[in-house]
């Protein structure tokens, strides 16, 4: 029983002071970072509208697994089940999550109005723990990025700075 409240306190404390969290749905290939907030005993979590984050397989009922990091270190620090449970728009649990999202909200595009957009487009979702939680890994879980037409940035050509140099001589 103790373990099972510790557990519980680590979860809540954890996620509450962690900015992101990662979920990983049930048939998603990987996890998902996710900015939430903590309320009630759950992560709450809004997305899949117009210019919010994507939920992808985050369902009703569904389980999800929620990986929470260290703020300071941005390591692993708990693994945990949720339940996931998506709030009716205009229910009273959805009008005091979203109040407490609404604060959370970084460079909403239409500021004040958010609320009637969620309302319109978007879902909320609570995260609830199970109370499961998983073992640490052995090994990094690290994965190659997907692939992607981005470059990484080159050197500069070492006769760069002369032309440029050059340049600003005979404008002088």
């Amino acid at each position: 029983m103790t373990s099972e409240l510790l557990d519980r306190a680590l979860i809540e404390e954890a996620t509450k002071k962690s900015g992101l969290i990662w979920v990983r749905g049930p048939g998603a290939p990987a996890a998902r970072a996710l900015w939430h907030v903590w309320h009630e005993g759950a992560a709450c979590v809004v997305g899949d509208g117009t210019g919010e984050q994507p939920l992808p397989g985050l369902a009703d009922g569904a389980q999800a697994e929620v990986t929470v990091r260290s703020k300071d270190k941005g390591g692993r620090l708990i693994s945990w089940t949720a339940q996931v449970v998506e709030l009716p728009s205009g229910g009273e649990e959805w009008t005091a999550a979203v109040a407490e999202l609404k604060g959370k909200r970084l460079n909403a595009p239409d500021g004040e109005a958010m609320t009637e957009r969620w309302a319109r487009e978007c879902r909320v979702l609570r995260l609830e723990p199970t109370g499961a939680t998983a073992p640490l890994p052995d090994g990094s879980l690290s994965e190659p990025p997907l692939p992607s037409p981005a470059t990484t940035r080159r050197p500069i050509p070492a006769a760069l700075p002369k032309l440029l140099a050059r340049k600003k001589r005979k404008r002088s």
